[in-house]
């Protein structure tokens, strides 16, 4: 506990709390924050205990808050506010080096995408591999995903729908990543949690690359991953969720070439299984059956972040239930 007996000069409360002799006695008379004993001429003086709160009330006061609106609260509870105020300075502060991090990682992928480009453009596989490979080794798989395997997909998608690359440039590519990120998956191992996910694609969709980084990414996080890989029957999944105890159903759908089908697929898939196991379903081709999949209670996401935020709330859920 704080030393209630009066011994500092205002001068020295002055120096130890960063607050102006002026600003401490409008404190004191209009608000009657602290009550500095008076010494036989007349002075104040400040005790220990005295010092402590006008630490705590300069701290609230500089976060933003009136001092008339907290000069008559107890220590305690200023003393909460502080602890507060710190603890979401804290955690702004790690958002922001997260951010920083972040654009650092975007940064030195820049030009690993573009060599990437130019080596798939020459149809040069060994080189795309040998760059991708020291890249995924340099960067890590999620900074890999989300910086380097992500924008060359999309790159050469519009290179391809512009006409300056062919199908064979794209599957060179799209195989290579699928390789790696693959292995990688398989790598980091089953995860260090207790709940499974499963990743496929519905009847249709041939693309594995999304599954496969749709894996990598739940990997990543913890998760144990069951990877089906692509163009699998709603009821076939199902089953597999079933017989792997899998808590949620994590499916990539990029081109969609029959709506009614897919959609068709997807809404055997909810029926066969049961309501406690999720069903998130990424990729461009999700997304133009945003409104038809929320309908049948099947999240969609937009994004690999939003994979992570759709597995960390699925994770939340086996936490409550688990409580």
């Amino acid at each position: 506990m704080e030393d209630s007996t009066p011994r500092h000069p205002i001068a020295v409360a002055s120096e130890r709390t960063g607050l102006s002799q002026d600003l401490l006695r409008i404190w004191e008379r209009r608000y009657e924050a602290v009550e500095p004993t008076r010494g036989p001429g007349g002075h104040r003086t400040y005790s220990d205990a005295d010092i402590a709160r006008l630490r705590l009330l300069h701290a609230v006061t500089s976060a933003g808050r009136s001092i008339g609106r907290v000069a008559r609260l107890s220590t305690s509870e200023l003393t909460r506010m502080v602890e507060e105020d710190n603890a979401a300075r804290a955690e702004r502060g790690m958002a922001s080096g997260a951010r920083e991090s972040r654009d650092a990682g975007s940064h030195a992928a820049a030009p690993i995408v573009e060599m990437a480009l130019a080596s798939t453009a020459r149809l040069d596989a060994s080189d795309l591999e040998h760059s991708l490979r020291r890249a995924i080794a340099r960067l890590g798989i999620t900074s890999f995903i989300e910086d380097v395997a992500s924008p060359i997909l999309r790159r050469i998608g519009e290179e391809w729908h512009a006409g300056r690359l062919t199908i064979a440039h794209e599957h060179l590519a799209s195989s290579t990543i699928h390789d790696i990120v693959a292995e990688s998956m398989r790598a980091i191992g089953n995860g260090s949690g207790d709940a499974t996910v499963l990743v496929a694609t519905p009847t249709g969709e041939r693309h594995a690359i999304g599954a496969a980084l749709v894996g990598a990414t739940a990997a990543s996080e913890g998760w144990r991953v069951v990877y089906l890989g692509a163009d699998l029957p709603a009821s076939d999944i199902a089953a597999a969720a079933i017989a792997t105890n899998a808590r949620a159903i994590a499916m990539s759908v990029i081109y969609v070439q029959d709506r009614s089908r897919t959609l068709g697929e997807l809404r055997t898939l909810r029926a066969l299984i049961s309501p406690s196991i999720s069903i998130i379903v990424g990729g461009a081709g999700a997304a133009e059956m945003e409104d038809d999949l929320r309908q049948l209670g099947i999240r969609v996401g937009a994004s690999l972040r939003d994979l992570r935020d759709a597995l960390a709330s699925v994770n939340d859920a086996i936490d409550s239930d688990a409580a």
